[in-house]
């Protein structure tokens, strides 16, 4: 049967038409994916070795506990290849790159094998002191000289400490006074002094 060219435009108009429909499907489901596979991996950082990494790299008086579940609902949060905004006087905008929670199984991984050569089941069961050791070899080989204002993957040790330590908790107990830095108050007592801590 012979294809007349007012049909054959409309077969391609209509092709064309549907073409976009179908990459933004195809761009949906693979972005789905992705942030599934963040998500998993977030949830695979074992909590326990999360909790031994803090008791070392967080002040004794800091909500340990609140500050790794801050960590991982931040990791957890991710998105990779999301746009960022731009710095001042800087007209480019960057994609955030791969998630920092890649690396951190296997630095948990070296973390429980170096605790192992010392003798203890594991980096969680080593005493305070082995892991502080531990730690420390692991930034020093890292070779992180400062701490991140976020997660980077360097190492999770030093991730966690730049994320709590840039965080309004830990402002407050810098201070020992509910600042509640980036938390809108409002005037009303504004021209008071924060509440101690």
């Amino acid at each position: 049967m012979p294809v007349s060219r007012r049909n054959a435009l409309k077969t391609l108009g209509a092709a064309a038409a549907a073409a976009p429909v179908f990459r933004l499907k195809a761009e949906a489901t693979s972005s789905h994916k992705r942030s599934g596979s963040f998500r998993l991996q977030a949830e695979a950082v074992d909590r326990t070795a999360l909790a031994a990494i803090a008791e070392v790299v967080l002040p004794s008086e800091a909500d340990q506990k609140a500050a790794v579940t801050a960590f991982t609902a931040w990791i957890a949060d991710y998105k990779e290849g999301a746009d960022t905004d731009h710095g001042y006087g800087n007209t480019r905008v960057r994609s955030t790159g791969p998630s920092p929670a890649r690396n951190y199984p296997a630095q948990i991984a070296a973390l429980d094998a170096a605790a192992k050569a010392k003798g203890a089941v594991g980096f969680t069961a080593a005493t305070l002191d082995q892991r502080r050791a531990i730690v420390e070899a692991a930034i020093t080989e890292a070779k992180v000289e400062r701490l991140p204002a976020r997660p980077t993957g360097a190492h999770i040790a030093v991730d966690l400490m730049g994320h709590y330590f840039n965080s309004p908790a830990a402002a407050d107990l810098c201070y020992r006074a509910a600042i509640g830095r980036d938390a809108c108050r409002g005037l009303a007592g504004s021209e008071k002094r924060p509440a101690p801590r």
